[in-house]
């Protein structure tokens, strides 16, 4: 498709380098993951993640979901494999099959897809997977989580960085807006399909598109809440955490206690999230009460299993440091849960933490 060229300049190579620096450390020769749609985001995405990667000795794979719910989406899957390969780029198309709800259907696709993509990120043994979010995406989010009264993590956005079981999901673009994306496939000459799904006003996302004075919800204030945000949640990780070679996570208790109680909360969600393995945190009255469980006095001769409990797929122990008096707080994948080796989390080695295992 076409469009009428903007003002808007496309984003360069030294750009897309600024917004992937944020997510260092890489490997050495890395080889990245993009979900690639077909759609102009993260086509442009694609090219430059592809751009990036040269630069450096390494190699990205893009990869196609094809949930199967439009007559012809096998076409277009199969043309953008087409497409990416003229361009020098792997690709594979994965396919959602199997029977598909009635009701819930955006949600269902949804999970299907980050199923798919994590699923064959871990086939590959690659560890970095792109998405192409940007800066209109962000503003819909927040505006769609406002009108739902979320939380103050809610109405931060989505996160640039987020940790899974078998793969990092890193957003590049999301102070990227959609207009520079347009403009770096028009300087180089590429079409992309739409996916009509985007201005289908059965869904709250389309819905929102079509009123655009409701996207534009406090975009600035966001970008600047999640960056803050952020930026105390890594400093108190690296103040308090560490990692052992199993996968646990160890947190200091007496740093932990330091904390502001929205802090401790916050910290706690993301270890478990990580080390757990699910696709969501815990709720959020479950992760205070534990976080409250964590802080609170430890009585003389008690500080062994009598402390121990579970959170969100997670076993965690109480245990004295060998040779001293010191406390901490061992986070392990519950047994029978999370069977896989989980990831240390990105946004703790990243922020300066302790090396991490998986990094070259």
């Amino acid at each position: 498709m076409r469009v009428t060229p903007s003002d808007a300049p496309p984003v360069d190579a030294g750009a897309f380098q600024r917004a992937m620096a944020t997510f260092e450390p890489f490997e050495t020769n890395p080889v990245v993951a993009v979900a690639v749609s077909g759609g102009r985001d993260s086509l442009a995405l694609a090219l430059l993640a592809h751009d990036w990667a040269r630069v450096r000795g390494g190699t990205i794979v893009a990869l196609i979901v094809d949930h199967g719910l439009r007559t012809g989406s096998a076409r277009e899957a199969a043309d953008t494999h087409d497409l990416l390969a003229r361009l020098g780029i792997e690709a594979s198309v994965l396919c959602w099959s199997g029977p598909k709800p009635q009701s819930g259907l955006q949600a269902a696709a949804r999970t299907a897809r980050y199923r798919l993509l994590s699923g064959e990120c871990r086939r590959r043994g690659i560890l970095h997977l792109l998405l192409a979010h940007h800066a209109d995406d962000q503003a819909e989010t927040v505006a769609m989580r406002a009108a739902r009264g979320s939380g103050l993590d809610g109405l931060a956005g989505m996160a640039a960085l987020a940790e899974r079981s078998d793969v990092r999901l890193l957003r590049p673009l999301l102070a990227v807006p959609r207009a520079r994306l347009t403009a770096t496939l028009l300087a180089r000459g590429v079409a992309w399909i739409d996916d009509p799904s985007n201005t289908d006003l059965r869904f709250e996302r389309a819905r929102l598109r079509a009123a655009p004075a409701r996207a534009a919800v406090a975009s600035a204030a966001e970008s600047g809440l999640r960056a803050a945000g952020e930026r105390r949640l890594a400093e108190a990780a690296v103040e308090t955490l560490e990692f052992d070679q199993a996968g646990a996570a160890i947190i200091d208790r007496t740093g932990f206690c330091r904390l502001g109680a929205d802090l401790q909360v916050r910290l706690l969600s993301r270890i478990v999230l990580a080390v757990g393995g699910r696709d969501h945190a815990p709720r959020r009255d479950r992760a205070e009460r534990a976080a409250r469980r964590l802080a609170a006095p430890v009585t003389r001769g008690k500080s062994g299993k009598g402390q121990d409990f579970t959170l969100s797929a997670c076993r965690l122990t109480l245990r004295q440091v060998p040779g001293g008096r010191r406390l901490r707080w061992i986070v392990w994948p519950e047994s029978g849960r999370n069977g896989r080796q989980p990831l240390v989390p990105a946004a703790f080695f990243a922020c300066g933490g302790r090396a991490a295992t998986h990094v070259d």
